[in-house]
């Protein structure tokens, strides 16, 4: 049993098509963080980011969904925050999402139909709009909120990613399994 709900519409959405929703692309500022930007007197940028997004993310990848991040900025506290997740795929700096992401898929050899997909802003857009599950947090910009199959409760670094990540999980069948696995120990984990 689990606290977790959602509409059952939303979650056959989130399932994708075919094989299911087998990867999942995330921006990061304005997603995985609130999207504020504080800079230092010598350059160096701070991000805050939420606990509940990066576990989150870990669930995905131990539930067979794999977690890439594509984000149109570098900085060295990004690269800090995916290193300790552990995540393997990961893109900095990004000018075009489409093309990098359209690059992912061939190599991970995977179409549209397969991928979620969750961003703020406008350049997320074709990303969006091509994936089979397209989610933005309750803080993205009204047009990427428009093309959004579910726009989360949660604001972005807020636990937005977490929300989406559960319910990708429990749109593909894994969300029971991993909980019922974090009851017993996290030993293995």
């Amino acid at each position: 049993m689990t606290a977790l709900s959602f509409p059952p519409e939303l979650l056959l959405r989130a399932q994708g098509k075919g094989l299911g929703v087998r990867v999942a692309l995330f921006d990061v500022d304005g997603v995985l963080t609130d999207g504020h930007l504080f800079i230092g007197e010598q350059g160096e940028v701070f991000k805050a980011f939420h606990a509940l997004d990066g576990h989150g993310l870990k669930l995905l990848g131990q539930g067979g969904i794999e977690p890439v991040i594509i984000t149109g900025r570098d900085s060295a506290a990004v690269r800090r925050r995916v290193a300790d997740l552990g995540l393997r795929h990961a893109h900095y700096g990004v000018a075009d999402k489409l093309a990098l992401a359209q690059q992912v898929l061939a190599e991970l050899q995977l179409g549209w139909d397969e991928v979620a997909a969750m961003g703020d802003d406008w350049p997320d857009l074709p990303l969006l709009t091509r994936a089979a599950f397209a989610c933005a947090p309750a803080n993205a910009h009204a047009e990427v909120r428009a093309v959004a199959h579910h726009v989360t409760a949660a604001h972005g670094g807020a636990g937005a990613a977490r929300e989406f990540c559960d319910l990708l999980l429990m749109a593909n069948g894994r969300y029971a399994a991993l909980l019922q696995g974090h009851r017993i120990t996290l030993d293995s984990r």
